[in-house]
């Protein structure tokens, strides 16, 4: 499994992620650095990963750079990156697809957690190198 390498989820933009603006609502592109993350863990992660956690947010950063419209097409652009503590950076960039400018970067903090306890999990070495860079710790 090469979580580290950048994984792309295309999407398009609908009417109901238009805003009062006739743009793109800030609050769509959180869900798309989300999906973007989820669709990521669900086709790298093996079964058994999948099972033995899940991952819970601690915290977003987002710099909004463009506007997206209606129709547009878009990647986000997802990419694991250094653990910070007992946290899991993981770095996504959403993209217009047609010319692939940047609409919005962000930096979130993932906390993996056990499924059967509901709290905070300790992942093994091995499993934590998968899920980090190393450059961060």
């Amino acid at each position: 499994m090469d979580l580290h390498a950048p994984f792309e989820l295309a999407l398009v933009v609908e009417p109901g992620d238009i805003d009062q603006l006739a743009h793109v609502n800030n609050v769509v592109y959180l869900r798309w650095v989300q999906e973007a993350a989820i669709a990521h863990w669900t086709t790298m992660a093996p079964p058994e990963a999948q099972a033995a956690l899940f991952w819970v947010v601690g915290r977003h950063e987002i710099d909004y750079r463009r506007p997206a419209f209606l129709g547009d097409g878009i990647i986000a652009r997802t990419w694991i990156a250094p653990r910070c503590g007992r946290a899991y950076e993981r770095n996504t960039e959403i993209l217009r697809a047609k010319d692939r400018a940047l609409l919005a970067r962000a930096r979130t903090l993932w906390h993996p957690m056990d499924p059967r306890t509901g709290r905070p999990a300790h992942l093994a070495e091995e499993m934590a190198q998968a899920f980090s860079t190393g450059k961060g710790d």
